[in-house]
């Protein structure tokens, strides 16, 4: 069952979201060659913690850490570890909070030193496809129209959209109705109405979109071997409209990164 929000609710949200956001923002400076990812996962807890919320993930269907921190050929769910990054790793690291009974859920996929150019722009693509899809959480949408809107953008680069993993819901719980894929068919699945909280967050692989599971029963890795990427945001429907709860923008403060990018979902 789809839990509608209020506005009041709304705000709560984008408490927890923003605070996913600062944590990744207060990480992005930290991650280079030579730091494991362990020592990024205690960061991120003790900045958290200091916020006043609750790590999300920690202990969640009984995950270990704070972060899923996920390199190169991992997708998502990638356990904190002592490795150090190495130059031209890429990682995707996906947050969580809880705070006033909301969670927020959060992604980036950072560049660790120099990266191939190939990797980059799986990147590029793969963030740009989850404003597309965005640009389609509507009123009066559905579901497949996300789902669509980000299998096309990045299929027509040759990448692989994983299939098995999706976007989700977002309130009390981590993980509430709707499934978000994303890939689909226009018009098809639930429609959007206003109030609706949602996690959107491709997962794009640079060759095939099949997966495997290590054998820690969390890290999902590309049956190829090649790169994956992964962008989330979190954004309800305000006024009709797509609204961002969360930002990349303590990220691109933090990298000297400009962008105007989330512009047009902010209202």
């Amino acid at each position: 069952m789809i839990k509608i929000k209020t506005r009041e609710e709304i705000e709560l949200m984008r408490e927890s979201a923003l605070i996913v956001s600062k944590t990744l923002g207060m990480l992005a400076k930290e991650v280079k060659p030579g730091v494991s990812t362990l020592y990024l996962d205690k960061l991120a807890e003790d900045f958290i913690r200091e916020q006043g919320a609750i790590p999300g993930f920690l202990g969640l269907y009984d995950f270990p850490n704070t972060l899923c921190m996920s390199p190169n050929a991992q997708v998502v769910h990638g356990i904190p570890n002592e490795k150090p990054l190495e130059d031209g790793d890429i990682i995707s690291i996906d947050c969580g909070a809880l705070k006033n009974g909301f969670y927020g859920d959060h992604a980036y996929t950072f560049e660790v030193g120099n990266v191939a150019e190939e990797t980059k722009k799986l990147l590029q693509i793969t963030k740009e496809s989850l404003y597309a899809g965005i640009r389609e959480f509507k009123t009066g949408n559905r579901v497949g129209d996300v789902g669509y809107a980000i299998q096309n953008y990045c299929e027509k680069h040759g990448y692989g959209i994983v299939r098995e993993l999706v976007g989700h819901g977002l309130g009390s719980v981590m993980h509430e109705d709707p499934e978000m894929p994303n890939y689909g068919r226009r018009g098809r699945g639930k429609k959007f109405i206003e109030g609706m909280v949602v996690a959107i967050e491709p997962m794009v692989n640079l060759g095939t979109h099949q997966i495997n599971q290590l054998n820690d029963g969390w890290t999902i890795l590309t049956k190829d071997g090649k790169p994956s990427a992964h962008f989330e945001h979190d954004v309800a429907i305000v006024n009709g409209k797509p609204e961002l709860l969360s930002t990349f923008k303590y990220i691109y403060d933090a990298l000297g990164i400009e962008s105007n990018e989330e512009d047009e979902f902010r209202q």
